[in-house]
């Protein structure tokens, strides 16, 4: 009763201040011209997730995301319309994603304590803690842990590759992107590379040998002198970076405030996003691509500092 009551009241404070909707024919004119696209996200999702998810269990949940997109639709704010629904679908498809993870509560519940552990760890020893550090404080073993990191690995339907080879402004109807749309891509392209060459040396091996050149993780921990356990430690560690320093310059509200912003790890990341920024701009961002949004490069250049 409560959750209807709140729904409706939200509902309520929406309705008042939204800017006055369009006519139910507009919004039917809407849908059916974007229909199209709501197929554009979940094949291409579907070519990135494992085998079991269903095609109608993701359309479902776009096709009622675009419904929404269609009633919610502030035409006077000068955003097009298939960018807003885009989004929104985009959402509502991870969302279903998220619902639809086979991983078990337990691999869950383990693999929060494991990333708990390590960061307290990190932050005690002013390190990454080893394998063997890790499982003793977790009271267990190097073998669970691992069989505990390839549980999630399975579990986790987007990589860094899904965030490089396309975004959700890229599926739209129109057969090609537009300039302002293509200018945005090249610059998240940009962004990653610059964000890539600003790692540490032995994380930005990790993620260009293993993601740009795609080696074998066998292969690169031979050349680094680690076990495979290792590199996937270090890949871990590199994504999280990737992903906090991407959010801190192209999307703040997603970036996490450090719980202890003197600490040790705190600083050295605050250190790792402002490498980034010293070390990128407008020109040196869209130089990673040409003007088709392609990546000449096959590794990234590391920019003077």
């Amino acid at each position: 009763m409560t959750s209807t009551m709140t729904t409706a009241a939200d509902l309520a404070a929406d309705t008042a201040t939204a800017v006055p909707a369009l006519s139910a024919r507009e919004q039917e004119e809407l849908i059916r011209t974007h229909m199209p696209l709501v197929g554009h996200l979940v094949r291409d999702m579907l070519s990135r997730i494992p085998n079991h998810i269903h095609r109608d269990d993701l359309t479902s949940a776009g096709l009622h995301a675009l419904v929404t997109a269609a009633r919610g639709w502030d035409q006077t704010r000068g955003i097009p319309f298939h960018r807003f629904a885009t989004t929104r679908i985009r959402g509502a498809i991870l969302d279903e994603l998220r619902s639809l993870d086979w991983a078990t509560r337990s691999v869950r519940t383990k693999a929060r304590a494991t990333d708990t552990t390590r960061q307290q760890l990190t932050t005690t020893l002013g390190r990454t803690p080893t394998n063997e550090e890790l499982a003793q404080a977790l009271g267990t073993t190097t073998t669970d842990l691992h069989q505990t990191d390839n549980d999630v690995q399975r579990a986790t339907v987007l990589s860094l590759q899904g965030f490089t080879t396309s975004s959700a402004d890229d599926l739209v109807t129109e057969r090609t992107p537009g300039p302002e749309d293509m200018l945005i891509r090249r610059e998240q392209i940009g962004y990653l590379h610059h964000a890539i060459a600003a790692l540490p040396e032995r994380l930005q091996v990790v993620i260009t040998e293993y993601f740009l050149k795609e080696r074998p993780m066998a292969d690169i921990a031979a050349d680094l002198g680690v076990t495979e356990s290792r590199i996937s430690q270090l890949r871990a560690e590199a994504l999280s970076l990737l992903k906090d320093g991407l959010n801190t310059h192209l999307d703040p509200e997603l970036a996490p405030a450090p719980e202890n912003p003197e600490s040790i790890t705190a600083r050295r990341r605050a250190s790792y996003y402002a490498n980034i920024a010293g070390n990128t701009n407008l020109h040196s961002r869209l130089a990673m691509t040409n003007a088709q949004g392609f990546t000449p490069l096959a590794t990234p250049v590391r920019t003077a500092a």
